[in-house]
């Protein structure tokens, strides 16, 4: 055997002992794969152990390479996003069923995140601000995107926009959850440590901390009460002192741990990027049980006004990452969407 021939079959055992691992963005911002290379020097460990075999964000990988592999020929595919479009559905779809592992990546995927706000909205309300209402469009014609547009050389086609922004596991079974907007990049290479010496935790597990950020926060907490909620415009904290305490919203007694405490840290409230701990269903139902314990007040119209005045937009407070994956999932809508759409895709639910 040649020395061209050592080499080729040596790279060829080495490529057949690796994993083959997939990364796909769906609805999503780019943020975690920023972070997946946060890891650093890491990446080689990563790339000594594992075929990076699809990941559109890096790499010039086709749909068609994914369906025409084996089902479960991916051992590990971390999928961030939520599902916004009839693409996006088809893709967790076909990776659910190539891939042994199917771990939901980042909030996005966990729970809906920013993009799950739309869901206060329908698909019709939202192309009419985006298409016709903003100050700065110009579309006299009021062309609207459509799934299927006929031109002389035949039809073009783009994704259906669903009505409802759903999260991966409303759309397929995941194996694990990876939450944080972005997840830490030590918290990725942690749950990557896991996957590559088979040590996960049992399917259906968050892979990470199951306590808060309140109990990783070296503030002073004196179980005091307040009579107002503060805009953080508003007032300059106490370094040492419990954020929620001096009358700022901070979502650290409902937020999971795993963020290294990072926004109390620097004097700013925590936001709730990691979604709920694990003994919570409902973020925004844990956040509010945690802020009605330090209003200092049993009078119900001196309660609203604390509210109103400190709270003035409370599903962004209190959904701001998980209003996709939490009990109320979508804000009412106008009326029920007809042909194409959620209704179509997800047998009528909404």
């Amino acid at each position: 055997m040649s020395k061209t021939e050592n080499m080729a079959a040596t790279e060829a055992a080495e490529a057949k002992s690796k994993g083959k691992l997939a990364i796909y963005w769906a609805a999503s911002c780019g943020g975690c794969e920023i972070s997946t290379l946060g890891i650093d020097t890491k990446i080689l460990d990563l790339a000594a152990a594992f075929d990076i075999v699809f990941c559109p964000c890096i790499t010039d990988g086709k749909t068609r390479d994914v369906e025409k592999m084996a089902d479960g020929e991916i051992d590990v595919c971390l999928f961030n996003g939520g599902i916004r479009t009839s693409e996006n559905e088809y893709m967790a779809q076909l990776l659910r069923r190539k891939s042994k592992v199917l771990v939901a990546f980042g909030s996005c995927a966990t729970e809906g995140c920013i993009p799950g706000l739309a869901n206060l909205h329908d698909r019709k309300s939202i192309f009419d601000n985006t298409y016709q209402e903003t100050c700065s469009t110009d579309n006299e014609a009021g062309v609207r995107p459509q799934s299927v547009t006929q031109v002389p050389e035949g039809d073009l086609h783009l994704p259906v926009f669903y009505d409802t922004l759903r999260t991966l596991d409303q759309t397929v079974k995941v194996d694990y959850y990876l939450p944080g907007c972005p997840p830490e990049s030590d918290r990725i290479w942690e749950a990557i440590e896991a996957i590559m010496a088979g040590q996960l935790p049992p399917p259906g597990s968050v892979i990470g901390s199951n306590t808060t950020v309140c109990d990783f926060c070296n503030r002073t907490r004196s179980e005091k009460k307040i009579k107002e909620f503060k805009r953080t415009w508003e007032v300059i904290p106490d370094p040492d002192t419990c954020l929620l305490e001096q009358g700022l919203v901070c979502c650290g007694p409902a937020t999971r741990a795993g963020c290294g405490c990072l926004c109390p840290q620097v004097n700013s409230p925590c936001i709730g990027c990691y979604g709920p701990p694990g003994d919570a269903q409902d973020f925004g139902a844990r956040l509010m049980s945690a802020l009605a314990s330090v209003i200092d007040s049993n009078d119900p119209r001196e309660i609203q006004a604390i509210i109103e005045r400190g709270i003035p937009d409370p599903v962004g407070t209190f959904y701001r990452f998980s209003l996709a994956g939490s009990l109320l999932r979508r804000g009412k809508r106008p009326e029920a969407e007809n042909g194409h759409g959620q209704q179509a895709a997800t047998g009528g639910a909404s």
